[in-house]
């Protein structure tokens, strides 16, 4: 059986659709950082509070804390005019408020560290830092120092640098 005109078009329209639709690219390596509290909101964090990525990783923050709301927030002059705690050249983020359940990307291209903040729990010390490459990779900007625009539960809530290359990724109570 030859294909008639009708089918001739079928497959071909078929063709010429499938060709105007986008493809799907997926996801470079990706890693999670989770927002938690516990059930009555005294204690709020992320975890893990520390982490190191290779360049060009994708970071998911994800709520997990069913009684709050939480931001992942760069420390950044153009963000709430914060000191910068990131990479010069880093593209910086504001996940504005992500509900429980609800979550946020970032890739990470920059090697550096950046230092991040939940907006209304900073002040509790809901506070991270992400390593991006080596400290030995060309143009690798080191963690800021103390300053006076941060409170001393967020300065504390940091882990070192030195501790984060060693492990990998940090849960708060493992440097407590």
């Amino acid at each position: 059986m030859t294909p008639g005109r009708r089918e001739f078009l079928m497959v071909g329209g078929g063709v010429i659709a499938t060709l105007g639709f986008p493809r799907v690219t997926l996801a470079g390596p990706g890693e999670t950082i989770e927002m938690k509290g516990t059930a009555r909101g005294e204690h709020v964090w992320f975890a893990p509070v520390g982490l190191a990525v290779a360049p060009g990783t994708t970071v998911r923050f994800v709520n997990r804390d069913p009684g709050n709301s939480h931001t992942a927030t760069a420390y950044h002059p153009d963000i709430f005019d914060r000191q910068r705690r990131t990479p010069e050249q880093a593209v910086v983020w504001d996940s504005d408020f992500l509900l429980p359940g609800e979550s946020f990307e970032v890739t990470l291209t920059v090697s550096g560290v950046y230092d991040y903040y939940c907006l209304p729990h900073e002040m509790a010390g809901m506070v991270g830092r992400i390593l991006v490459g080596q400290p030995t990779d060309q143009g690798w900007e080191g963690a800021a120092g103390d300053s006076d625009d941060l409170e001393p539960e967020a300065l504390a809530g940091f882990p070192r640098v030195d501790d984060i290359i060693a492990r990998g990724r940090i849960l708060r109570e493992e440097y407590e």
